[in-house]
């Protein structure tokens, strides 16, 4: 239950920070949309629509100011026309001051009242309505009235029409800057944000670092603790294992060896005194003389198969020149022994796993390999013996399944603290090297 909990923790916390991540992501697009929603629809209705505005109050200034400059004209006299002569030119004005006080009403700030613009546009119609009389006086004779009326009533009209135009160009110019000032306040909130927001995630991303190396540190420190002891109870059942192969040969070898050879030595003196003419009691007792000795010999080749006995008397090398032969007839597999350095002698504890290595090896060329030939080669190097068994049969690449024997053969080379390898040799075959330290002190056997 504990370890079910111990699994579940981890994905759970991680979702949970998925969750949070995207919650965080969610809010900040959010309310980011929220900041250029408002900046474009300020941009839109405020700062476009004012700069729209003040380029048709400059349009109608312009109309102003030629007004002014016609009036101007016609109270010098410098022309010699009469004053009915400048209502063409007032004429054109006219139209498009209206032209551009139309387009004007359609641009001019939300915030700009009614009652303004209606001002304004009493104002102008007054002036033309001035301008009307003024026309009427001059094409009645009385031009000198016509001018008194221009002094008196058309320039002041003018110049209140050019100082309202000119207070309008001013307020959409202060309506500029505030838009200006909150769109810097909106760019500088949504770059605070995104400074945030980063922080933020860059905090989250290394706390969650932090957290799945230290989830992966425990995790790995169990693993090597479990494959540790994976290790010690492979190493022990190895050990216990040839312990008993090693007692169960013995009493085979011993035991029961020396009771058959009592049991063949009694039949053989029992057979010399039966009589001649007991022909048929002498050829049961030679027959049961043949299954003795026949039950001997499988129980010494039982006894040497779980633990020879020439590799406590005779060493490691003398127990491999007497297992070669035996392999190779009960196989069909031609097999050769090839030695090179200076051969020495050869630890006990490092000799038994050296022998299950290769028996195993070899016992996998016979099983697996479809293999003709097989090579045991020692070499002994002066800090270290190499054992290598090659075949030519068809490499570990293409066999169907691989059994427990090269897991029991990497067990036993970390026993001895040595190394082995498994390779595929380039022209068919497989190869088998055991390279384990010679030394008395890294055996652990």
């Amino acid at each position: 239950m504990a370890i079910m909990k111990d699994r579940r923790a981890p994905t759970i916390r991680l979702l949970a920070g998925l969750a949070v991540t995207l919650s965080a992501v969610v809010v900040y697009s959010g309310y980011t949309f929220v900041q250029l929603r408002g900046l474009e629809e300020l941009q839109t209705t405020a700062i476009d629509r004012n700069r729209a505005d003040s380029l048709l109050l400059l349009r109608i200034q312009n109309n102003l100011n030629s007004i002014a400059l016609t009036l101007r004209d016609m109270l010098e006299g410098s022309e010699p026309y009469p004053l009915t002569a400048w209502q063409g030119q007032f004429r054109r004005i006219r139209t498009d001051l209206a032209d551009a006080m139309e387009q004007e009403a359609k641009y001019s700030p939300l915030d700009r009242g009614a009652d303004q613009r209606k001002q304004f546009s009493s104002g102008v119609s007054q002036f033309w309505d001035s301008l009307d009389r003024v026309f009427a006086l001059a094409a009645s004779g009385a031009e000198s009235d016509a001018l008194d009326l221009i002094r008196l009533s058309l320039e002041a009209r003018q110049q209140a029409l050019s100082g309202a135009v000119a207070r309008l160009l001013v307020a959409n110019n202060e309506v500029e800057q505030e838009a200006s000032v909150r769109v810097t306040g909106i760019y500088a909130r949504v770059r605070r944000n995104v400074y945030w927001f980063l922080t933020a995630m860059l905090v989250l991303i290394a706390l969650t670092s932090l957290y799945l190396v230290q989830y992966n540190r425990r995790l790995f420190g169990r693993v090597a603790a479990l494959s540790e002891r994976r290790s010690e109870l492979a190493q022990q059942l190895i050990s216990m294992q040839e312990s008993t192969f090693r007692s169960i040969s013995r009493e085979l070898h011993d035991e029961f060896g020396q009771i058959l050879t009592a049991v063949g030595a009694m039949l053989q003196r029992t057979a010399r005194h039966v009589p001649p003419e007991e022909e048929r009691a002498r050829s049961e007792l030679r027959e049961v003389q043949e299954i003795v000795q026949a039950t001997l010999e499988k129980v010494r080749t039982l006894s040497h198969a779980l633990h020879p006995v020439a590799l406590d008397e005779a060493g490691f090398e003398s127990a491999l020149d007497a297992y070669l032969p035996r392999f190779e007839k009960q196989t069909g597999i031609a097999t050769r022994c090839e030695k090179h350095g200076v051969s020495r002698e050869v630890d006990r504890s490092l000799a038994i796993h050296l022998y299950r290595v290769m028996q195993e090896a070899l016992n996998n060329v016979a099983r697996h390999s479809k293999s003709t030939a097989a090579a045991v080669r020692l070499r002994f190097l002066p800090e270290s013996l190499v054992l290598e068994v090659e075949d030519n049969g068809i490499g570990f690449g293409n066999r169907e399944r691989q059994g427990m024997g090269m897991v029991s053969m990497r067990e036993r080379a970390e026993m001895i603290n040595g190394s082995i390898e498994y390779l595929d040799r380039e022209g068919g075959g497989a190869l088998v090297r055991l390279t384990a330290p010679t030394g008395a002190e890294e055996s652990r056997g």
